[in-house]
């Protein structure tokens, strides 16, 4: 049955119909032409909604004039098909008469009894002419109907001119000629037309105004924030294991690796609770992202991580998961794409439009894989929302690689970096440099039983060398060195290979494969000594495209500038008679183990505390515009004349973290970076103190002569350049590094105190 109702919108229906096949052909070509006309009308069908008939054509579309010459053609055809079916209608005149089908409304349904099969035909192109006629009204009325509206909202519906909306009237333009291009904009009610655009435009993407005549309460009001919600310390794990799911072996390496660890993490949540005491801790409501472990990114971890390796990663994310729950956060894990976009609230598409809701979390914690799945599906939402990222980072990202113009024009672009992020929302495995956070993970602590034991297990002095790919130990002169070492230990490796002994390893070398974890653990418990050479983005294929440019003059800079001996020897390994007298003063030395604190439980805890308190890079001011002022340094110069410090009679920078009051500035010697200019005087260089020393005033004050002050962007300023006696500022804040160097500059470098055993916090950082 087909019907045109009141609202313009035609209907077909299907009526239970018995005819034999030649007849059923007949009426099955008019059938099959009413569907074809049903999608001709206008050339195309808009957007079905909820409850609407699978043959509904909404008059609303464009085309009336090619609908219309559809049915003429419609009705032609049938008229061609009565003249040449005359014979064949003439022979079934005398067939058995027809029964009705049904009410339906039009002639096709009515045949009198004993009709012939000519004046069916007949009877179905009078209803295609009657329905052409219909239309033809209707499109009519629409078409009208749709001039009236428009000419109402002409001037409501034009891209407006306004200065405060500069890219408007371009994303119009652009809208017009792309909206098609990603189904999420039809989802949000982009139709093709002005209106659809400039409201999308205004209320869902943020390029153009409010439109006057729209509901602003309504476009405009955000959720009110929850309340807070004090974060109270967790002790039993269970939920957390529930909420890091299964299924993937690395999921169950990290599992174990946290029950094992529960009593432990335990006793750590106690006493940093007792230090903290009735401090207020706001509880945050945060996602965790594991890239790395999605199917999109490969997942090349999980085959072998029950075998052994490699599982720094794991450690350290199944460390973060522990960290965030004991310290009462709402917690939310995700290790595959569809779940990354079901919690963000991605719409439908390709990823060009903003998420369908406000961000339901305070932080999100991820990797590099996980930042580049959320630019991909989160669309302009990404850059709103990207201040509350946190980038687990195990090589991290020097300022001069995560600016993207910046890295591009000078030659520091790789694979990993260009992300203009706030440089400390990168997350460390060691603190490789301060531009980063340090995040670390932990590393099981000994009772006093457990201490005995290793003791009396080292008389055999064994030496591990900590290395689990073959490609590791093809640096030149590493064979003649540990043939030095075999001499005096027993030499043991974890080097994976499938079915052959890897011809880079020597034959002295008593090689396990990749070790499980509680075994591997076990084996350094019995060495004496452990030696991983060192390599760096200059040597070492591994590390070459990494986002950053330090050069490792020895295999563990952490371990050498804040443990040092007894616990750690730094070896010049191509000096064999000092290598060799070194091992001698190893094997006569006797240690107790030795843990920093900030490797302990309760040192992660404390430090991911402090960050998740005080970093707030949503709020960090932009950039000063060229040519402004900058406000007077509060420093003054110290009684030695040798460094700035924080004036005792400054008030506190608001909001400032580390404490501004922390601060002490120096000019480094040329060549110098600021890492290492700290360093040398017992401190950590702090780059959010840089803002502060980023003006001529500070350089008078340490005495510096500026002939002339200039204003660019580079990594190594604020600095002075003696040959000129020019003293040069820092144009981008994203660029303030810590590490970097020249010889043509001498650095303006910011230094803090830090507490014993948390390089990453100052003394008042709690």
């Amino acid at each position: 049955m087909i019907a045109v109702n009141p609202e313009g919108k035609i209907m077909v229906r299907r009526c239970l119909v018995t005819l034999r096949p030649f007849r059923l052909f007949v009426l099955g070509i008019g059938f099959f032409s009413l569907c074809f006309l049903m999608t001709s009308l206008g050339g195309q069908l808009s957007t079905r909604r909820p409850g609407d008939s699978p043959f509904t054509i909404r008059t609303e579309v464009l085309g009336g004039p090619e609908s219309r010459g559809v049915l003429r053609k419609m009705s032609d055809l049938l008229e061609l098909m009565v003249k040449r079916m005359d014979a064949l209608a003439r022979l079934e005149n005398g067939s058995e008469p027809h029964r009705a089908a049904g009410d339906g409304h039009l002639a096709v349904d009515r045949f009198p009894p004993g009709a012939g099969l000519m004046e069916r035909i007949q009877a179905i192109a009078q209803n295609v002419s009657d329905i052409a006629v219909k239309v033809d009204q209707i499109l009519h009325h629409s078409l009208l109907l749709h001039s009236k509206v428009s000419e109402g909202r002409r001037d409501q519906c034009e891209a407006p001119s306004d200065p405060k909306f500069p890219d408007c009237s371009g994303k119009v333009e652009w809208m017009r000629a792309r909206w098609t291009s990603d189904p999420c904009y039809a989802f949000f009610g982009v139709d093709g037309t002005e209106c659809s655009f400039l409201i999308y435009l205004s209320e869902v993407e943020w390029f153009c105004p409010p439109l006057p005549w729209r509901n602003q309460t309504a476009a405009r009001t955000a959720p009110k924030p929850l309340p807070k919600v004090q974060a109270v310390f967790r002790s039993n794990l269970s939920h957390l294991l529930e909420l890091m799911g299964s299924g993937k072996e690395s999921l169950i390496f990290m599992k174990k690796r946290t029950k094992r660890l529960t009593a432990q993490w335990a006793l750590a949540a106690q006493r940093l609770a007792q230090k903290l005491g009735s401090v207020w801790r706001d509880q945050k409501q945060i996602l965790v992202h594991i890239g790395f472990l999605t199917e999109e990114s490969g997942d090349v971890f999980s085959p072998r991580v029950l075998k052994g390796g490699p599982l720094g990663e794991m450690v350290q994310w199944a460390d973060i998961l522990a960290t965030l729950y004991i310290l009462g956060h709402g917690l939310r894990i995700t290790v595959s794409l569809k779940e990354l976009q079901s919690n963000l609230g991605v719409p439908p598409g390709r990823g060009n439009c903003p998420l369908t809701m406000p961000l339901p979390f305070d932080l999100i914690y991820t990797d590099y894989h996980g930042l580049q799945q959320m630019k991909q599906h989160m669309g302009l939402s990404f850059k709103k929302y990207r201040c509350r990222i946190r980038v687990i980072d195990t090589f991290g990202t020097e300022p001069a690689y995560n600016h993207e113009e910046y890295a591009t024009l000078h030659g520091y672009r790789t694979n990993w970096g260009y992300w203009n992020l706030n440089p400390k929302q990168f997350m460390t495995m060691f603190p490789h440099t301060p531009d980063n956070s340090f995040m670390g993970f932990v590393s099981e602590e000994l009772n006093e039983t457990e201490k005995q034991l290793i003791r009396g297990g080292k008389a055999s002095n064994v030496a591990v060398v900590y290395g689990k790919e073959a490609s590791i130990w093809k640096l030149q002169g590493k064979e003649k060195f540990l043939g030095i070492l075999s001499k005096y230990m027993e030499i043991h490796g974890t080097v994976y290979y499938e079915s052959q002994r890897p011809p880079e390893v020597p034959a002295f070398v008593k090689n396990h494969g990749l070790l499980p974890q509680p075994e591997f653990q076990q084996l350094l418990r019995k060495a004496k000594a452990r030696f991983s050479p060192p390599h760096s983005s200059l040597n070492h294929e591994f590390f070459r495209g990494k986002p950053t440019s330090r050069e490792l003059f020895s295999q563990h800079p952490y371990a050498e500038s804040f443990i040092g001996k007894p616990h750690v020897w730094t070896i010049d390994y191509n000096n064999s008679e000092e290598f060799e007298a070194a091992i001698k003063a190893i094997m006569k030395t006797q240690v107790d183990p030795y843990l920093p604190y900030e490797y302990s439980c309760e040192g992660m805890l404390e430090r991911i505390h402090a960050y998740i308190q005080h970093q707030d890079f949503c709020a960090a001011p932009g950039p000063a515009p060229p040519g402004a002022r900058a406000p007077q340094s509060p420093f003054v110069l110290a009684a030695n004349a040798t460094h700035l410090e924080w004036a005792q009679n400054a008030s506190s920078a608001p909001g400032a973290w580390p404490p501004a009051h922390s601060l002490r500035a120096w000019l480094a010697t040329a060549g110098r970076a600021c890492t290492d200019a700290c360093l040398d005087r017992g401190l950590i260089c702090e780059p959010s103190f840089f803002p502060f020393l980023n003006s001529r005033d500070a350089f008078q004050k340490l005495q510096v002569p500026c002939d002339s002050t200039e204003s660019e962007m580079s990594h190594l300023y604020p600095a002075f350049a003696q040959p000129g006696r020019e003293c040069f500022l820092q144009k981008d804040p994203l660029l303030f590094s810590c590490a970097g160097s020249s010889t043509k500059y001498h650095r303006l470098c910011p230094c803090r105190d830090f507490r014993k055993g948390q390089v990453a916090l100052c003394q008042d950082c709690l």
